[in-house]
């Protein structure tokens, strides 16, 4: 799956300030128009939706035509999710916080924090974006999640809910975002990047690609992280060999490099 999966268009370090050409033209005016208009296609006047999400049962109300920008929402309104008398969909296992960004999203386009492009510097940011909170502003970049029992990064859990919902667009919006974080601790990234192995397909690989860029990139914390240690040796998740691949490539990368310049062999 990983042929090349850390070349250096794939390293992730402090990405406040994105190359040119992580973001293709077309990519950035596509993402440009959708802010500057939510995906709606409707005038508001379809029936009203309640979803009832996560184990505490809290209530969400949405409209139908809105709702159903969504396939799985759209197949769900017609089947075993939908109690049509009651005007309900039940999702029990979803977090409230998270359903409520895709809420967001659905109607504006966005969530908060949103993705602001600087035509300017060339480069993305997020909404009142400070560094005393990992460039998110007022908003946490983390998200307590009921069923794994622990932390997780938002934007991942945000991107794993796309893939479940049908959402393209928001899956490459969470991705962006979650490129633009920093200083987050070693047992968050290990325990979201176990989540995104177990909540993506294999022909996905972007988030997972992601954190094993993020993993190689930062190696000198990694090796030397207990917990990354504990992981490791728990095992249980493609991740590791996926990671082992990626190292591989890595120095397959530096070494045809080096040769290049002074021919020699590992």
């Amino acid at each position: 799956m990983f042929k090349r999966s850390f070349s250096s268009k794939d390293r992730v370090g402090k990405a406040s300030k994105p190359t040119k050409s992580s973001f293709s033209s077309q990519a950035k005016l596509k993402m440009q128009q959708q802010l500057a208009s939510p995906p709606l296609g409707s005038t508001l006047t379809s029936p009203i939706i309640t979803i009832v999400v996560g184990k505490d049962r809290r209530l969400f109300a949405c409209h139908q035509d809105v709702l159903s920008l969504s396939p799985f929402f759209a197949a769900a309104l017609k089947g075993q999710f939908y109690e049509g008398a009651t005007g309900r969909v039940e999702l029990p296992d979803e977090e409230p916080e998270v359903f409520s960004s895709v809420l967001e999203y659905l109607y504006k386009g966005d969530y908060y924090p949103r993705l602001l492009h600087d035509t300017k510097r060339n480069i993305w940011t997020l909404e009142d974006a400070s560094a005393d909170k990992h460039g998110r502003g007022s908003v946490e970049s983390t998200v307590y999640h009921n069923g794994v029992g622990g932390v997780l990064l938002k934007d991942t859990v945000i991107y794993c809910t796309a893939e479940k919902f049908g959402l393209d667009e928001l899956k490459r919006l969470a991705l962006r975002k979650q490129g633009l974080q920093v200083g987050i601790q070693v047992d968050v990234i290990i325990r979201s990047a176990r989540f995104a192995y177990e909540n993506t397909p294999d022909r996905d690989a972007k988030l997972r690609a992601h954190f094993l860029a993020l993993i190689i990139r930062s190696r000198k914390t990694f090796k030397r992280s207990g917990t990354m240690q504990n992981e490791m040796e728990i095992g249980g998740s493609k991740l590791f060999f996926d990671l082992f691949v990626a190292m591989c490539n890595h120095i397959d990368d530096i070494v045809d490099l080096t040769n290049a310049r002074s021919p020699k062999s590992i």
